[in-house]
């Protein structure tokens, strides 16, 4: 298949995305497929590189874009639009986008939006689903509503609300993070009013809704659900602090466990909450749903990622590993499984 992994972006997590779009590009060429990768905000150097050629050098295309990620700053703040030169033209011409793009302008439905109006398949969900799944308030809501248990939280808007933490009958510790926000940027743990101001002031500074929620003791988890179907349980224990972005992507930071250490009972009811989760969003093909475990073993469910990391060391290829799925075999799967919507 004549296939485009877009990556790169203008968003926070930009370098994140490059590493999960050179992963991806180079296990879909382990698989023979044409796959190129395309920075979707920087694009093509010339019109000459729309092709899927035989060979191809992914780590030079990777190098590429990382280069060109010195400048994001200066060129955000010169250029209005978001596709790079040749981007829709070659997204055209493959057999579908592979988007390892991360947070905004890739994860929010927007880019998901382009693709549909111009016929173009594309992996994951579709603009609303994704829409919904990025915005923590939104996705709060639907939770509650459809029996998903979730922290008890509050949605802030900037200028708009006190700073007073008691104003929302909430008391200490809580978590502060952006709306709309990913990868942990921007997202803090507090336990007085100081640090609560502090925090505040942060996460307004990524987006202008915060989400201010119950802090939960306890362990950290993710459940994949591939075309509806959950993966086995990993739990994420940091080593230091909780899984914010440093420890997310900074080798050494976490012990990954999967199949977590849980019960066969907790394990059932997390996976069936995740397949709730992914259903309630109505999410395609695939996502990755986060949660936290009280010592009661109560759990509770945080967000759900419908674009998550797909380096070969992420947390979904070391779920499909643990039930025989290689990464390159689990890459193609997810081609297979999005290609159905289209059907």
């Amino acid at each position: 298949m004549k296939i485009v992994v877009l990556a790169g972006g203008n968003s926070t997590e930009r370098e994140v995305s490059i590493s999960s779009g050179k992963g991806v590009c180079n296990a879909l060429r382990e698989r023979n497929h044409r796959a190129v990768l395309v920075d979707a905000y920087f694009g093509l150097e010339s019109p000459e590189q729309i092709c899927f050629p035989e060979t191809y050098d992914v780590e030079k295309a990777a190098a590429w874009m990382e280069e060109k990620s010195k400048s994001l700053k200066e060129t955000m703040e010169t250029r209005r639009e978001f596709f790079g030169p040749h981007v829709l033209k070659i997204c055209q011409e493959a057999d579908i986008v592979f988007l390892a793009l991360h947070g905004a302008n890739g994860e929010d439905g927007k880019v998901q939006s382009v693709l549909d109006l111009m016929g173009v398949k594309y992996t994951g969900s579709g603009p609303l689903s994704s829409a919904m799944a990025m915005d923590k308030s939104i996705t709060k809501m639907i939770f509650e509503a459809k029996g998903i248990p979730t922290p008890k939280g509050v949605t802030l808007q900037r200028g708009k609300c006190t700073s007073v933490l008691s104003d929302y009958g909430m008391d200490f510790p809580v978590v502060v993070k952006p709306c709309c926000g990913g990868s942990s940027v921007g997202v803090n743990i507090v336990r007085d009013q100081a640090e609560y101001g502090a925090a505040l002031a942060e996460a307004f500074s990524y987006e202008p809704e915060v989400v201010v929620e119950q802090f939960i003791t306890g362990r950290e988890f993710s459940v994949a659900v591939v075309d509806g179907k959950a993966y086995p349980v990993i739990e994420i224990a940091p080593i230091e602090g909780f899984y914010d972005y440093k420890n997310k992507y900074q080798a050494g930071s976490c012990v990954e466990t999967c199949p977590a250490d849980i019960s066969s009972g907790l394990t059932k009811e997390m996976q069936r909450y995740a397949e709730m989760g992914y259903e309630a969003l109505n999410l395609d093909a695939y996502g990755r749903l986060d949660f936290i475990m009280d010592e009661e073993g109560n759990m509770y469910c945080l967000e759900a990622n419908t674009l998550p990391g797909m380096t070969p060391t992420s947390l979904i290829p070391q779920e499909a590993k643990v039930i025989g799925i290689s990464y390159p075999q689990l890459c193609e799967k997810l081609i297979e499984v999005s290609l159905d919507k289209y059907q």
